[in-house]
């Protein structure tokens, strides 16, 4: 049996730690000195090894040391390859981690412990130590803080054993530090998404189940812990067939003061599955309705793509408005342009289809793409104009065909100027639309569309959703005036919204959108060409609404020191002016970018800048 490198390391670590808090070196010198002086006859020119070895145990500093040593045990069974595996249902204590929590939020411990009845992987063989074998990954999503477990082999009875601590908590303002209580956590509705991925040995992944779990149950327990039984299914045609059982266990954290009775939960849950089922109904309703006005403007629109709803991967129909939301990336992607980049190299992949006939349709939910890193075109629109819109852009994913009538997804930018960009998810190019106007006389020179779409039957986003009712549907005659309701017919924004449930955006979305011009402005400094202005004004534009001032102050330092920069920034009396700003409905926002470069070296851009209305 031999360890892994890193338990190897820390073994070693441990050791030489112990021996010098022993001082065990200065006893050998100790006892070398003084075996070389008494036992050692006058003739013998060395000692050796195994005569110092006896020195130290007839002294008892061997022993001594071994004593001191403490070896942690726990866990074993899951390190070393050679141990025999746990039963699945096998519940043992688990510990929390050493991390940093802090004590005025509630937390939701999440524990999976093991799995069983993967019948798929029922003749899987034992794999040896060191042996490449597939694995299964599991990955958890819940209010923007994500998850993923460590690999397991794939087997029958898959050897999961990991926690989770997930923070609850409400996301209105003044609420970040406010301990929630049992009523308010039952108010929480939001599902913990589970996805589990399996990796082959070539490093393939597949989308093995996608499952929603209900997590307030644990509310209505006595002593703040549940254990559950989830079973999973799977995905596109075989949504309807089981792939397997997870072994869950929740804990509240701290423990709650007070519980709630397992009726008041139940009633609670029920009123909620109520409502949405209502909802869903009633924009069905409105859909049909839609439909029926819009087959009344042409009988040829039977033929257009106009999705209105789409199967995910679980076999349920969604609006498709419901796959696409605002998606801020943090500090991850600096510009749009970026993040069409990034979406871009994300994998190109159909879903699969089990014997012949046509494509098999399948929109993922973002975090089966993302957890897979690949999916089909749709999956590739529905993600870059989340980002767009995370963006301050106006972005709407198109549906409509390319060359030879295949159906296809893109996405549409709106500038505040009229222009029309396109933006290909699977390539990351960019197409301006110039529209051919067939009214002209046929000697007039039009222009040449240089984009691969032929067709279009539909756009939208997360709040709007129009069909395309204009004469023909080839895109390059084409008019994205969206507020002519005699060219796109719009659906209800009250229906849509209802429908899915939408909040308001942060208040810090202005803060965000201040990341493209840092960016452009290093890049600029780096190359002297100037790039990506573009959609970082058109979104400052659609920020700031009408009879209102925006004002921005960047600044360049070459270090990183926060008061110093803060102290200089001061001085500026256009940084000044931002701070100090009076007027109406006043908001302040702040982005910082620190480039890095060799030896410590550094760029740092800070931007100020405020939106008010001028009460002067």
């Amino acid at each position: 049996m031999s360890l892994p490198p890193e338990k190897a390391s820390e073994l070693k670590q441990l050791i030489q730690q112990q021996l010098s808090k022993m001082d065990v070196h200065g006893k050998i010198r100790e006892i070398l000195a003084e075996t070389i002086r008494e036992e050692l006859a006058p003739d013998q020119q060395h000692l050796s090894t195994e005569d110092l070895i006896k020195a130290l145990r007839r002294r008892g500093i061997i022993d001594d040391v071994m004593k001191e040593l403490n070896f942690v045990t726990d866990n074993v069974d899951q390190e070393l390859p050679s141990s025999p595996k746990q039963p699945a249902g096998f519940d043992k204590q688990s510990t929390l981690k050493k991390t940093t929590i802090d004590p005025t939020r509630r937390y939701l411990y999440l524990q999976v412990l093991g799995g069983r009845a993967f019948l798929e992987h029922l003749q899987e063989p034992e794999p040896s130590p060191g042996q490449v074998c597939s694995t299964f990954t599991l990955c958890l999503h819940y209010r923007n803080q994500r998850f993923r477990s460590k690999p397991v082999p794939c087997a029958c009875e898959p050897d999961f054993h990991d926690g989770f601590l997930l923070e609850v908590h409400r996301e209105n303002l003044g609420d970040g530090t406010r301990m929630a209580d049992s009523t308010t956590m039952l108010s929480i509705s939001d599902p913990i998404h589970m996805v589990l991925i399996k990796t082959d040995i070539f490093g393939e992944t597949t989308l093995v189940a996608s499952y929603f779990l209900e997590w307030r149950s644990v509310l209505g327990s006595e002593n703040g812990m549940s254990s559950l039984t989830v079973e999973l299914m799977g995905v596109g045609t075989e949504s309807k067939v089981s792939v397997g059982i997870l072994n869950v266990k929740l804990e509240m954290y701290p423990p709650l003061n007070q519980t709630l009775s397992q009726e008041v939960v139940n009633t609670q849950l029920a009123l909620e599955r109520q409502k949405t089922a209502e909802k869903e109904r009633l924009f069905l309703v409105y859909a049909k309705q839609w439909w029926r006005e819009y087959l009344q403007i042409r009988p040829s629109h039977n033929s257009r793509l106009v999705k209105i709803f789409a199967q995910d991967e679980n076999g349920i129909n969604r609006p498709v408005c419901s796959y696409v939301k605002p998606l801020r990336a943090g500090r991850l992607l600096d510009t749009p342009r970026q993040a069409a980049r990034f979406v871009n190299v994300l994998g190109y992949e159909r879903a699969p289809v089990i014997g012949g006939g046509g494509k098999q349709e399948q929109w993922c939910t973002l975090l089966a793409f993302l957890c897979r890193n690949k999916g089909d075109c749709e999956d590739h629109a529905n993600l870059l104009c989340s980002l767009l819109l995370g963006y301050g852009l106006e972005a709407f994913v198109c549906v409509g065909t390319k060359a030879k009538g295949v159906p296809h997804a893109w996405v549409m930018t709106c500038g505040t100027d009229g222009t029309i960009t396109f933006w290909e998810s699977l390539t990351g190019h960019r197409y301006i639309h110039k529209p051919i106007n067939p009214d002209e006389p046929p000697l007039a020179e039009q222009p040449k569309p240089l984009h691969p779409y032929r067709t279009i039957g539909c756009v939208f986003n997360h709040q709007m959703f129009l069909g395309n009712c204009q004469p023909s549907d080839a895109v390059e005659t084409c008019i994205f005036d969206l507020n002519d309701e005699s060219k796109w017919k719009p659906m209800s924004e009250e229906a849509i919204k209802s429908d899915l449930g939408l909040t308001t955006v942060w208040e810090d979305q202005l803060s965000y959108l201040l990341s493209p011009a840092l960016a452009s402005y290093e890049f600029e400094r780096t190359t002297s060409i100037s790039s990506g202005n573009e959609e970082f004004q058109d979104a400052i534009r659609r920020a700031v609404p009408d009879g209102h001032t925006f004002k921005g102050f960047p600044i360049h330092f070459v270090y990183r020191n926060a008061r110093r920069a803060f102290a200089t920034c001061l001085r500026s009396p256009f940084c000044e002016e931002i701070i100090c700003c009076r007027g109406d409905q006043v908001r302040l926002a702040v982005r910082v970018r620190v480039f890095t470069y060799p030896e410590s070296a550094c760029a740092v851009w800070i931007m100020f800048a405020c939106k008010y209305r001028s009460v002067l």
